[in-house]
């Protein structure tokens, strides 16, 4: 069994081979949550991938709401990535220092703002790093470039649209944070959230669509089993929820290599919908 749509990964060797290539544009969306103290920030410019520019998920995001890094208007996203160098007709390939989840968020609004020509580095930074292959510091200069955009509201979801879609059940959910955060038996990321979960999703960890060795998205076969032994019916609509809508987007990847075609991502996830008062939750 193959990746139904392998174009959405590249290897470590491939993007080494294309270092110099004028139309590939690297990123580095690494992010962290608050629990683990780390600054991406500064780690990008301590060490990053030769001509990567950063893409901060909390910069480029919707500052008048007062979630965590939701999406921006398109508007908003074509000029800060045009200002990042990243025009009409780069390749963007995405990576991150932790496991993938932020490298699959920043792939994820690339194709929410319609742009479909995006990848995520396969076994991220630390295979990078693992393997001796070469890195700078310091600031990359951009030139900025003109970013064609074209909103698919398909690919996200709204609390209103939870909300509804909790009492149709018209389509399935799946939570990527660890299984004591979904039962609430383990203390939320962010302090003063209620424990749990949106009534009637399921859990699915990301890090079991992952090699724990490679930190690469698993083989198509393994891939596609590790979804059914979560529960996810293949051949039906699929929304990701998480913390705050960042690891969910590893769900939606995973999905999109097996070709499923109907997934979506709850922005808000449970920041939002545990955050509200009026939101039922189980635990």
């Amino acid at each position: 069994m193959h990746y139904a749509k392998p174009e959405a990964l590249v290897s470590t060797e491939w993007l080494a081979q294309h270092l110099d290539d004028p139309e590939i544009g690297i990123i580095d969306a690494s992010y962290f949550l608050p629990a683990q103290n780390r600054d991406p920030n500064a780690e990008y410019l301590e060490a990053h991938i030769p001509g990567a520019v950063r893409f901060d998920v909390e910069e480029i995001s919707d500052k008048s709401d007062p979630l965590p890094h939701m999406i921006p208007s398109a508007e908003d996203f074509a000029a800060k990535v045009g200002a990042l160098g990243l025009g009409n007709g780069f390749r963007v390939i995405a990576y991150d220092s932790g496991s993938l989840m932020a490298s699959c968020r920043a792939w994820w609004m690339f194709r929410l703002f319609g742009y479909d020509d995006v990848a995520v580095l396969s076994g991220g930074f630390a295979k990078w790093k693992r393997e001796n292959r070469p890195v700078e510091a310091g600031n990359v200069a951009a030139v900025s470039r003109t970013l064609t955009v074209r909103f698919r509201p398909e690919l996200v979801r709204s609390m209103d649209q939870m909300r509804s879609n909790m009492e149709s059940a018209a389509v399935q959910v799946f939570d990527a944070r660890s299984q004591g955060r979904f039962d609430g038996t383990e203390p939320e990321a962010r302090p003063g959230l209620r424990a749990g979960h949106i009534p009637g999703s399921r859990c699915l960890y990301y890090p079991a669509l992952l090699d724990p060795e490679s930190g690469e998205f698993l083989p198509a076969d393994e891939l596609q089993a590790a979804f059914e032994d979560g529960g996810v019916d293949m051949k039906e609509p699929a929304i990701a929820t998480c913390g705050s809508g960042v690891s969910a987007c590893v769900l939606a990847l995973g999905l999109h290599l097996l070709g499923h075609e109907d997934y979506s991502v709850y922005d808000g996830s449970w920041t939002e919908w545990g955050g509200d008062p009026d939101n039922a939750v189980e635990t």
